[in-house]
């Protein structure tokens, strides 16, 4: 029978240290998710992912290599595509799990042991997934290798540590119990093949999200978001739309979004009224502009652009982990002032000194 932990109540960094011992040993851990509670073994100990393998059957297959966050994806899939790499940086940690195509084979899942290599890349075709649960994620750090993962029960998922009891077999150590899973749904199975996904299996996470999380972003970032980061997305929305014959309002369906944001904003002011309207003498339009500051979520671009040098110092402490690198606006290390206080013609030199940036920005956007 194997052993019980409420993680609410025990002594967390004890448990993850006895999750670690029994992994090394050759057992099977149950964890919470926010979908439902997982089956975990060693991927570097091929009998105990055979263990987890007759626990939950072949309706489970492929099993699911999990791992720490997208950075850690590209190891194992140093291949994938820019769009699996956005994906995996917007939905992980979360109820997402991909199947990566592209560049399996030159990755570390080669060097996983054979008998592994059947059950979690099949047919060439790997499974990653990287919960949002703390006590999976603790423990991916302190284990030397990635965890092989699958919910018992298949579509009848055990969503409580008592129904994963009963599916559990004799190789289980241990199970953490953390109350019923936050969706009690499935994660949604993507597959990856180049630029395009498609859904394998459907579940928490739906296709309109999908769709959003999709396209190339652009983010730019200033300190108030009223006058130099409106005025390069404004810009960089007319000059792109031109490049690609299309509408500034089409650019998404286009595959890409053009954002701007504040280290320091106060959300929902306008833009500058001299940037919206030298913005409007070129052709481009900051009427809707409300200011808003920096996220979590926007950190997740695919190109983070700031004005300064400072903007970039400032940014670098919440950037990696699969996260783009921010990068100044100006290839030649130029920061671009902020104009605030000046008349209309200060504006109007900074909306000409992001422009020349820009053109050069569009250009590296071009290449693949």
């Amino acid at each position: 029978m194997p052993e019980l932990v409420d993680w609410q109540r025990a002594d967390q960094h004890d448990v993850i240290r006895r999750a670690v011992q029994a992994l090394s040993d050759g057992r099977l851990v149950v964890f919470p998710t926010e979908t439902s509670y997982h089956l975990a073994a060693s991927a570097l100990l091929p009998e105990a992912v055979e263990g987890l393998d007759r626990c939950v059957g072949a309706e489970e297959r492929p099993l699911m290599l999990t791992v720490r966050d997208a950075a850690e994806a590209l190891d194992w899939a140093p291949g994938i595509s820019p769009l699996a790499r956005r994906l995996a940086r917007r939905c992980w940690p979360g109820p997402v799990a991909f199947d990566f195509i592209d560049g399996v084979e030159q990755g570390l899942a080669g060097r996983l042991p054979e008998a592994v290599r059947r059950l979690v890349c099949p047919a060439g075709t790997l499974r990653l997934c990287a919960p949002g649960h703390e006590a999976i994620l603790h423990t991916l750090h302190r284990v030397p290798g990635p965890l092989v993962t699958a919910a018992p029960g298949g579509e009848g998922m055990a969503t409580t540590a008592e129904e994963v009891m009963r599916a559990s077999g004799a190789d289980v150590a241990l199970v953490i119990d953390d109350g019923p899973s936050h969706f009690g749904r499935p994660a949604t199975v993507v597959r990856v093949n180049g630029d395009r996904w498609s859904v394998v299996r459907a579940g928490v996470v739906d296709d309109a999200t999908l769709i959003r999380l999709s396209p190339c972003t652009v983010v730019f970032v200033c300190t108030g978001n009223t006058c130099r980061s409106p005025l390069a997305e404004a810009l960089c929305k007319k000059m792109l739309a031109e490049r690609l014959g299309c509408t500034a309002a089409e650019l998404p369906e286009r595959g890409y979004q053009v954002l701007s944001a504040g280290l320091s904003a106060t959300s929902g002011d306008a833009a500058a009224g001299e940037a919206l309207e030298v913005a409007r003498e070129l052709g481009a339009d900051l009427s809707g502009h409300r200011s808003q500051r920096l996220t979590h979520e926007l950190l997740a671009a695919d190109h983070l652009v700031t004005m300064t040098q400072g903007h970039l110092r400032a940014l670098a402490p919440y950037c990696g982990g699969g996260t783009a690198q921010p990068r100044l606006l100006s290839g030649q290390g130029t920061d671009v002032p902020d104009p605030i206080g000046g008349d209309r013609e200060v504006y109007r030199e900074c909306a000409r000194q992001i422009t020349r940036c820009l053109e050069e920005f569009l250009a590296e956007l071009d290449r693949p």
